[in-house]
């Protein structure tokens, strides 16, 4: 179950710090073939704020990664749970207001990396 916890944090990791490039660097390369549903003369008038949205992403990415780090497993299980539960959310809050296909890209993932670390506290205790 740890190997799992593992790959599936480090996938979701993965999967945002690509978001953060998309979002910070290529956003109006990249981004346009992305996001479909934006407009295309949006982009250049919205390139600041995608880059911060990027940031934001890079957070999770890096909180994420920081558990690899980490020596004491209880930490480690801690720390995961915090930053997977914040891409959850931030995954439902975006299939909500924005795009049903964001909780099948971004939070599903987390859920599962959620699930297995979970059993990994309770095998730990």
């Amino acid at each position: 179950m740890n190997v799992i916890a593992h790959l599936l944090t480090g996938l979701v990791a993965l999967e945002h710090l690509y978001i953060l490039w998309i979002e910070m660097f290529a956003w109006e390369t990249k981004g346009r073939k992305t996001f479909k549903s934006i407009p295309g003369d949006l982009f250049p008038k919205t390139k600041v704020l995608a880059a911060n949205q990027g940031l934001y992403n890079g957070f999770l990415a890096a909180g994420l990664i920081w558990t690899f780090f980490i020596s004491d497993i209880q930490w480690v299980v801690n720390v995961r749970l915090f930053f997977l539960l914040c891409v959850v959310i931030a995954g439902i809050f975006g299939a909500i207001t924005a795009s049903k296909k964001i909780f099948f890209v971004q939070a599903l993932p987390a859920l599962l990396a959620l699930l297995f670390v979970i059993i990994l506290l309770f095998s730990i205790e």
